[in-house]
């Protein structure tokens, strides 16, 4: 099934979206920022986890702007993501008063969850392996 004209735009804004917050975060994961260090070293995965997260949103990013691999995009960034929430709830906290945090990284992640779900909703069809069966 092709993409109408307006699936296919409101795609493309969330992808923007998504890619666009996972790059701005990948100058604090990158550059040993105090957030970073801070949430991974609660994690106990510091540097490798901040460094290898970095890596993995860096490549989910830009295959969410290459149209022949949005899915895989969308899928890493879902991916990616649910582990980072799954983290605020179970062990750092949705707000980091540590790191001046009132919420905000995890609104950002929230926002990154619900565009990178909605972009496969939208590419159902286009997911490699189940989408044939969405037709």
């Amino acid at each position: 099934m092709e993409l109408t004209k307006n699936q296919a735009i409101l795609s493309w804004i969330l992808q923007v979206i998504t890619a666009v917050i996972l790059l701005q975060t990948l100058f604090f994961k990158f550059t040993g920022a105090q957030e970073s260090v801070y949430i991974f070293t609660t994690l106990g995965i510091e540097p490798w986890g901040r460094i290898g997260s970095g890596v993995v949103e860096l490549i989910a990013a830009v295959l969410l702007l290459i149209p022949s691999t949005v899915t895989f995009g969308a899928i890493l960034a879902l991916g990616t993501i649910t582990v980072a929430i799954l983290s605020h709830l179970t062990k750092l906290g949705i707000a980091l008063p540590a790191v001046n945090d009132r919420g905000e990284l995890f609104a950002l992640a929230v926002v990154v969850f619900v565009c990178s779900l909605v972009v496969l909703i939208i590419r159902r069809q286009q997911i490699p392996i189940i989408g044939p069966s969405f037709a």
